[in-house]
């Protein structure tokens, strides 16, 4: 299996060469040149599997000659073992024939750590194996950076900077990313918001010279291994609800689009996926692209669901790439229009993303309304990421076709929405219950490349 860019003009790479390099040199990102074909018997066999065992299938024709078999079930056992659920990623029932998916069962609350829990493991064999140390940068909106910092804290081979929005985050979602000690984790907290964040790191990125100084890596959703690693979840909830006998719809709340491609790449893979439904709070660019063609930012307003507020959905480019038939210049010329505020799609690469994807968004005070029901409902404390994705799968679900809803991170990451929305605020975990009581350690760092480089610079090992 070789990778490619989604803008056509860097050189192939292995599966370990793309996810050690993150994005690719000419900008792009990097997708499997096909894709991977499971069939309905193997699609069956998943029902009643371990997580784990699932994972190796699923994940195994992509990673080609990096981890031999043994090591790679390996890296996966050990990815997982932490999670606080022996499922690690349970679904409950919340209505007829709508499902809620828990991907809050990790060591930070989110789902973020389903694969970068994964993505250390395979960071630590590779480099072990090579005597190679990088530096990790990141972009986050609140949950990918304390994902990121778990999952590498500690390492010898990794110095991790994660960039956040200053005060655009929850406070437990900046507590986690400024709490730990560990020397090799560095939190920068960025003035502006997390689309200032994202088009830094790409800066850092596409600054060849400054690439090669520091050995720069990503673990953003811009690693090609991050989106793989979600895709494993797609398919043993569809297959515990019948899958590949019956079709099942997913429902996800997204900002980056990275989940829910997830959810594209499993349909291509040959899970029988019925409808794919965005689900998008007050920043709603890629509903509006769905409804008019029209893909145009409009700034970005901040909310209770703050991991969504965002503008650039960097994910959205593998999706272009395929539905203007992987025509790298086509992207690339789309990705221009977009730096100068947007644009808009051909009528035909319209036509295959809404054959492919439908599209909701919920208002501030829908989601409020959607915790306050949904807990006298079922009881199920949900956090405002995942109400977005319930309050706008119950509009699209059918009696006929199972809907699963991505539940993204646990209530209590949120607690001042969840607390307004129901009058109770949720208890951290156990193993979290003293984050407010612990130090924090960060940066404040302007919007600037260079000033971001030279923090960079000076700070790592």
């Amino acid at each position: 299996m070789q990778y490619i860019s989604t803008r056509g003009q860097a050189p192939k790479l292995s599966f370990e060469e793309a996810m050690l390099s993150g994005l690719a040199l000419d900008g792009g990102l990097y997708v499997p040149e096909s894709w991977p074909q499971l069939s309905a018997d193997v699609i069956r066999s998943f029902a009643g599997q371990p997580y784990e065992e699932v994972a190796y299938t699923v994940m195994r024709p992509f990673v080609g000659e990096t981890f031999t078999d043994v090591a790679f079930r390996e890296i996966i056992a050990k990815a997982y073992s932490a999670f606080a659920h022996e499922a690690r990623c349970p679904m409950v029932q919340l209505a007829p024939n709508h499902w809620l998916l828990e991907l809050f069962h990790g060591p930070t609350l989110a789902f973020k750590d389903v694969a970068m829990q994964l993505i250390g493991q395979m960071f630590e064999t590779a480099l072990g194996r090579a005597g190679k140390r990088v530096t990790i940068v990141g972009a986050t909106s609140g949950d990918t950076g304390s994902a990121a910092i778990e999952a590498f804290r500690g390492l010898d081979a990794v110095d991790v900077f994660i960039l956040y929005p200053h005060n655009r985050v929850s406070e437990v979602q900046r507590r986690q990313m400024t709490t730990p000690a560990e020397a090799n984790v560095h939190a920068l907290a960025v003035d502006g918001d997390f689309d200032d964040c994202q088009a830094r790191l790409k800066d850092m990125f596409n600054d060849h010279t400054f690439r090669e100084e520091v050995s720069l890596a990503g673990v953003n959703s811009i690693n090609w291994a991050r989106v793989l690693a979600q895709v494993v979840y797609f398919f043993t909830s569809a297959a515990a609800l019948g899958a590949p006998d019956r079709k099942v719809s997913f429902t996800v709340p997204t900002g980056n689009f990275g989940d829910i491609f997830a959810g594209y790449v499993a349909k291509r893979m040959g899970l029988p996926i019925e409808q794919l439904v965005i689900a998008t709070n007050q920043n709603d660019i890629l509903h509006r692209t769905v409804a008019t063609g029209a893909h145009k930012k409009q700034g970005v307003q901040p909310s209770i669901s703050p991991s969504m507020d965002i503008q650039v959905s960097s994910n959205f480019e593998r999706l272009l790439f395929d539905i203007y038939d992987r025509e790298g210049a086509a992207v690339s010329a789309l990705m221009d229009e977009l730096k100068s505020g947007g644009f808009v799609l051909s009528q035909g690469a319209l036509e295959k993303l809404r054959a492919e994807f439908s599209s909701g968004r919920c208002s501030e005070d829908d989601t409020l309304a959607e915790i306050t029901a949904m807990r006298k409902r079922t009881g199920e404390v949900l956090c405002p990421h995942s109400a977005v994705g319930v309050f706008v799968a119950e509009a699209e679900r059918s009696l006929d076709v199972p809907m699963v809803t991505l539940a993204t991170a646990h209530p209590a990451k949120f607690p001042d929405a969840v607390e307004k929305a129901t009058g109770l605020r949720p208890d951290l975990p156990q193993h979290m219950s003293d984050l407010y009581e612990r130090a924090e350690r960060m940066t404040r760092a302007p919007n600037d490349l260079g000033a971001l480089q030279q923090i960079i610079r000076e700070r790592r090992s």
